[in-house]
């Protein structure tokens, strides 16, 4: 089959677009490429099946004509988009950044697009989000929540769309979760701390109601009284969020408190703090480790290139997308899905911001 001639060309023999000021159509791309309607249908969803020849005459069609995918109409015949979305807590921490690379990295070898959404901590905002994707019917949402018992989250499962919770575990095992053993990175970080010889660390990082920042200073505690240390030599200096800022704030409260009760060393509950931190630390005069060793969470890429490289915790933070991602397609396209709630293992990075291992 040929172009069909009747159809009409400029003078160059490009098809042109109507002159009505629509859009090109699917029946345009068949009268220009001379074929019927399922074939072009076909090109756009079953390529395959169709020869090689009339599926390149059907894509020159498309490209002369400028033709664009109605891909709302393919939505509505198909129940569901071409994309999965990440709802994430903290767009400006490069640890949600990098989680949602490694969700990306999943989707592309799905073919399918990642629409990336920041709650910024704000549950109304959060619950915004999730109704606006729900709407756009995308194939999957994943989350990492303000708060994992909020009820805006099981409602996203009794509408249809899979889910999985990022960077929190699911405790009642109704959906998907992946996430890090915290309370096993706080007993790490601590350790470490005690294993330098420090009597007095303070725990940095807040808000409470943040329950990875819970679960990190639960870890601290625990190992500190196995140690058979004092309760009040493990002190507890809250933040109002997981920022630079927060961690310069934190270190001026604790140059301010008195010589006999300042802690050596310092547990961050996050790497932005431990950096704001360090800032502090560096422009007080204080050496780092001998004056006060930092440790922080979550191991970014800023955190070993830091003035003083940062001792950190590390997360496996593009594994936690990927798994994740490979999660709610599993529930989107698998009939016998079986939730699973993925832990994984937290290691120390020891670096100069702690010091030499002691002989």
């Amino acid at each position: 089959m040929r172009f069909n001639p009747s159809f009409k060309r400029g003078s160059n023999g490009v098809a042109q677009q109507p002159r009505n000021g629509r859009a090109p159509s699917v029946k345009d791309v068949a009268a220009a490429a001379g074929v019927s309607l399922g074939t072009v249908s076909n090109v756009l969803n079953r390529p395959a099946v169709v020869s090689t020849a009339t599926r390149e005459r059907v894509e020159r069609a498309m490209a002369e004509l400028g033709f664009i995918r109605n891909e709302s109409a393919r939505q509505l015949r198909a129940g569901t988009s071409r994309a999965l979305a990440y709802v994430m807590l903290d767009g400006g921490n490069p640890f949600f950044q990098d989680v949602a690379e490694g969700i990306e990295s999943a989707a592309d070898a799905a073919d399918l697009s990642l629409f990336v959404c920041n709650s910024g901590g704000r549950p109304e905002r959060e619950s915004k989000h999730l109704d606006r994707l729900v709407q756009q019917r995308v194939q999957g949402i994943l989350i990492t929540p303000v708060d994992p018992d909020a009820p805006h989250l099981l409602d996203i499962a009794r509408r249809g769309v899979p889910f999985v919770m990022v960077d929190r575990l699911s405790s009642a095992g109704e959906h998907c979760s992946v996430a890090v053993d915290d309370i096993l990175g706080g007993r790490i970080a601590v350790e470490h701390l005690i294993d330098r010889g420090h009597e007095r660390v303070a725990f940095i990082g807040g808000p409470s109601s943040i329950g990875q920042v819970r679960e990190r200073y639960q870890g601290a505690r625990e190992v500190w009284e196995e140690f058979g240390k004092p309760a009040d030599d493990l002190i507890h200096l809250p933040t109002e969020a997981l920022t630079v800022s927060e961690g310069r704030s934190a270190g001026e409260r604790l140059a301010g408190l008195p010589s006999r009760r300042r802690p050596t060393a310092a547990f961050c509950a996050n790497d932005l703090l431990a950096l704001g931190l360090l800032q502090h630390a560096v422009t007080a005069g204080l050496r780092v480790p001998d004056d006060l060793a930092i440790v922080g969470f979550d191991d970014i890429d800023f955190a070993a290139a830091a003035a003083v490289p940062l001792t950190s915790v590390r997360q496996p933070r593009q594994e936690l997308g990927r798994t994740a991602a490979r999660l709610v397609l599993d529930e989107a396209t698998n009939p016998d899905h079986v939730h699973e709630q993925a832990t994984f293992v937290p290691a120390l990075v020891a670096r100069a911001s702690t010091g030499a291992p002691r002989r």
